[in-house]
């Protein structure tokens, strides 16, 4: 079973050898795109004049183990290890090309083949054409995490100059006897541990959504809690719920049949591996143990890692139910339950898995255990669906729930789809050495921007749902890092993802929700830092999104372009609080003195 998010297909690939956590130095580098993918030459814009054309040679994907390419020369006989899918998978369009059939010859082991026969589940892996073999296991084993304390809280986002205006935000809390919000992290009886790695971490005051959150989780109240993206939401969980473990000493259970007393939820394999190592910093020179599961890794190596005892279990929801399925889990001990990205968790997608989590027989009743959501954006109609999952919980508000930090300088470039490459380099090039995240709609696109600025000596990755796991952690490591300054994405990095640096993030394609939008750009400009949001407008495609793009950015005090003007009714709708309890309580304002007006608001 694998996640629905990113649905990966099985491969095998030797396990990389571990270098103090970090990845080797051959992998990933920025010419590695630009051969062996089948592009033509990136001098002419055949790929953007037609996007079933721009495929002819291809030069190195058939062969390798009788497959043949998709229609061209069969390419080398070792086989690549670039795309696990292939370069037509895409995720939003193009369906229709699946059933095409190539005539690569191959010339690798078992020879001719079907050439580029498409299928979902990715690049086959037989060595004479067999297709009822079954799919080799996933023997990708990732590095061993740091024990390093240096690394480890290395990578955590320093406050920035416009930390302080986050005492202006507006505030609401709703919902029966709230706690009083907390002044300070020393104020909220947390120990001595956690605050040392509070500190060790670079954190100095609360954020508004923690200060709120953290009395709230440590007096054992279920929580929907909506702030933007980049205002410390993933902190605002794991410092009470790693308090509590501790306060409480709960006991590790050591077992082939493991018992997390917390089970963590993410709907992406990049951000589940992100609040693992965030609960890993938290948790540092304690006994609590923390453990990891998502897809496109080994199985065995992660159930043996969880078998070990763990008091706190991050996963995908593929990958957890899997465990569940083959009694390596159980939810008999569990305390707390939290979803993060809780809109899309709880969107057609995912929740059927959030309601088979939540009513499995051995799952502790919602009144007997504590339920967590955050996000930033929560639609009234997800606020019904979570209702059935929590008990008595408090509702919080910060900011324009829906609305752009004013942290992030928003820009948009009026061009047509055939300008949209030129107007990408130029940028590049105007902001050289800076790290520049590109957003794209489909995963053939992101692996040609990337090929495309590769052969331009601009060092750069890209990660979607097609890559194998391996290469995906290897590109988000160059990124971070600073080896590439340029990672090129679909979706799959959009959600909850706290990069280090990013300065400038650009919607090549603009996405097809206003919520979509707001996440993207909460990629930089994150806890008071100064961010830019360049975004590439097609009147032809875009033009559905005009009239709340041009909300959003009056919201945020910037000025809206004139091809922005006139666009219809927004369907996004929001308040200075940042929307309301469905439920329809007092909504308290928040006790702390927050002036008559925020300067600015989210």
């Amino acid at each position: 079973m694998d996640d629905e998010w990113d649905d990966s297909p099985a491969v095998v690939l030797p396990p990389p050898v571990a270098n103090n956590g970090y990845y080797e130095d051959n992998v990933d580098e920025g010419h590695s795109l630009s051969r062996g993918r089948g592009f033509q030459s990136f001098n002419d814009n055949d790929y953007s004049k037609d996007m079933d054309n721009g495929f002819g040679e291809r030069r190195g994907r058939g062969g390798g183990r009788g497959r043949g390419g998709r229609g061209g020369r069969g390419g080398s006989r070792e086989p690549r290890n670039f795309d696990s899918n292939g370069d037509f998978n895409d995720e939003e369009r193009d369906r229709g090309e699946r059933g095409d059939r190539g005539r690569g010859r191959g010339r690798g082991r078992g020879g001719g083949g079907r050439g580029g026969r498409h299928n979902d589940g990715g690049e086959d892996n037989d060595g004479g054409g067999d297709d009822e073999m079954k799919k080799a296991p996933v023997t990708y084993v990732p590095p061993e995490p740091t024990d390093n304390e240096q690394e480890m809280f290395s990578s955590t986002i320093s406050s920035g100059i416009n930390f302080d205006k986050f005492d202006r935000i507006a505030v609401k809390v709703s919902g029966e006897n709230p706690p009083r919000p907390i002044e300070s992290f020393e104020s909220a009886n947390l120990r001595k541990s956690v605050l040392e790695n509070i500190a060790r971490s670079g954190y100095k005051k609360p954020t508004p959504i923690q200060k709120h959150a953290i009395p709230i989780i440590t007096e054992g109240r279920d929580l929907m809690g909506c702030a933007q993206t980049g205002s410390g939401k993933t902190a605002a969980f794991l410092v009470p719920i790693i308090n509590k473990i501790l306060e409480e000493g709960a006991p590790l259970t050591v077992s082939p049949n493991a018992q997390p007393q917390v089970i963590i939820v993410s709907p992406t394999r990049e951000l589940t591996l992100q609040i693992f190592n965030e609960a890993r910093k938290f948790s540092y020179g304690s006994v609590v143990k923390v453990a990891v599961a998502y897809g496109g890794t080994a199985v065995r190596h992660q159930s043996d890692n969880i078998s070990r005892g763990c008091h706190i279990l991050v996963a995908t929801p593929g990958r957890l139910h899997d465990f569940v399925d083959r009694r390596r889990v159980s939810f008999e001990q569990v305390r707390c339950v939290v979803l993060d990205e809780a809109d899309r968790m709880l969107d057609m997608g995912f929740m059927p898995t959030v309601e088979k989590m939540m009513e499995h027989p051995t799952m502790v009743p919602s009144n007997e255990r504590q339920t967590l959501m955050f996000s930033a954006t929560f639609p009234e109609d997800i606020q019904h669906l979570a209702g059935r999952f929590l008990n008595n919980y408090l509702f919080i508000a910060v900011g324009i729930v829906g609305g752009a930090s004013t942290d992030v300088e928003q820009i948009f470039h009026q061009v047509t789809r055939y300008e949209k490459q030129n107007t990408l380099k130029k940028l590049i090039e105007e902001n050289d050495g800076k790290r520049v995240l590109v957003f794209v709609e489909t995963k053939r696109n992101a692996d040609f921007i990337a090929a495309m600025l590769s052969e331009q000596q601009m060092l750069t990755s890209s990660i979607h749902g097609d890559r194998m796991q391996q290469e995906r952690e290897e590109a988000l490591h160059n990124f971070k890092s600073g080896r590439h300054c340029i990672l090129v994405a679909t979706a799959v990095a959009a959600r909850g993802l706290d990069i280090k640096n990013v300065d400038i993030v650009v919607n090549y394609d603009l996405p097809k929700s206003i919520d979509e939008y707001v996440h993207r750009i909460g990629r930089t400009g994150r806890v008071g830092n100064r961010g830019m949001a360049v975004s590439f407008f097609d009147a032809d495609h875009d033009v559905a999104l005009m009239a709340d793009l041009a909300k959003i950015l009056r919201q945020a005090d910037q000025p809206v372009p004139d091809f922005l003007e006139g666009g219809g009714t927004a369907t996004y709708t929001g308040n200075k609080y940042g929307g309301s309890d469905v439920r329809k309580f007092g909504n308290a304002p928040s006790n702390i003195p927050q002036g008559q007006e925020p300067e600015e608001e989210w």
